[in-house]
């Protein structure tokens, strides 16, 4: 039975009101499996050798849903979760994870999840992935993804990466290798405040003929937090990548952003921007005529930058 705090934190970080989503679903409490329900084309089961599940997805299967959400309300508790997706050739399929944390306590509350897919032939993965924190205590809120993903010939994933606020500290990173006509899309929007610190870290490998990337990241820091971004794409045959990364930096913070890119064949086109700056005051006044107060001006600015 789910708490309401529990409830809450599932509907924030995967639109899963009252804990109920439609298709396959496993939900995570405190490292303990709570609500698990495999479908037709989406069987999810227990690792026997370490802490996780593998999800298997069946080739050719279409319009399929999986939602894994991980939820912390145990102050001090650390979770670490091993997740295999087995993406069968030419499916189809969505994927909801994130994690939650309410620390109302002293001591630290951690998640790290370690996701790996195997994604077939001429498959397709759009994975949603967003990150909260809530709670009154003094203990932190801390979260250290990791995504390895491997993509057959064909084969395209999009990863939606968010975090969008009261999480004290993370460090994720994201690994890749892409076949033959495959694409990876990664966006990324992150918020922190306060003296809260983020680090991302990417190394795309694009191996195969015609392989392609790209990459946005769109971050906001305010307050005395840190930010550092460190993305690297590398080119192993014909083909392209191109990365972006826009900050918006506020107050006292702290912005890195340092992406990479290298080139190991001559009919590689790899491309990288990088920019951060503060809000333009244009902008603002621009908004106050409108009759918006100079604070909530600032929040629309910020708003629709993240959106």
């Amino acid at each position: 039975m789910l708490t309401e705090i529990e409830k809450g934190l599932l509907e924030t970080i995967a639109d899963m009101k009252d804990g109920q989503a439609e298709g396959a679903v496993n939900i995570r409490v405190d490292g303990k499996k709570v609500l698990r329900n495999s479908t037709d084309t989406i069987r999810i089961e227990s690792k026997t050798d370490k802490d996780g599940i593998d999800i298997y997805v069946a080739a050719g299967s279409k319009n399929g849903s999986v939602h894994i959400p991980v939820v912390l309300t145990e102050t001090g508790f650390k979770d670490k979760v091993y997740n295999d997706f087995f993406i069968g050739e030419g499916a189809e399929v969505d994927i909801v994870a994130g994690c939650g944390i309410n620390n109302c306590g002293c001591d630290d509350s951690q998640h790290d999840g370690i996701h790996t897919f195997y994604v077939g032939k001429n498959a397709k993965v759009t994975y949603s992935e967003k990150h909260y924190g809530e709670g009154t205590g003094t203990g932190k809120r801390i979260l250290n993804p990791q995504t390895i993903i491997y993509l057959e010939e064909g084969a395209s994933m999009t990863l939606d990466l968010s975090q969008i606020g009261g999480v004290d500290d993370t460090k994720r990173y994201t690994k890749a290798k892409a076949g033959k006509d495959s694409e990876l899309i990664v966006q990324e929007r992150l918020l922190t405040d306060g003296n809260q610190n983020a680090g991302t870290e990417m190394d795309i490998y694009l191996e195969g003929e015609n392989a392609r990337t790209r990459v946005i990241s769109r971050s906001v820091a305010k307050g005395n937090s840190t930010q550092v971004f460190y993305p690297r794409v590398q080119g192993d045959a014909e083909c392209f990548g191109h990365v972006s990364c826009d900050a918006i930096i506020m107050e006292h913070s702290k912005v890195r952003s340092i992406p990479e890119i290298t080139c190991n064949h001559v009919d590689a086109t790899l491309i990288h921007e990088a920019a951060i700056g503060k809000i333009a005051g244009e902008q603002i006044t621009k908004l106050m005529t409108l009759g918006l107060t100079a604070e909530q001006a600032e929040e629309k600015i910020l708003e629709g930058f993240l959106r």
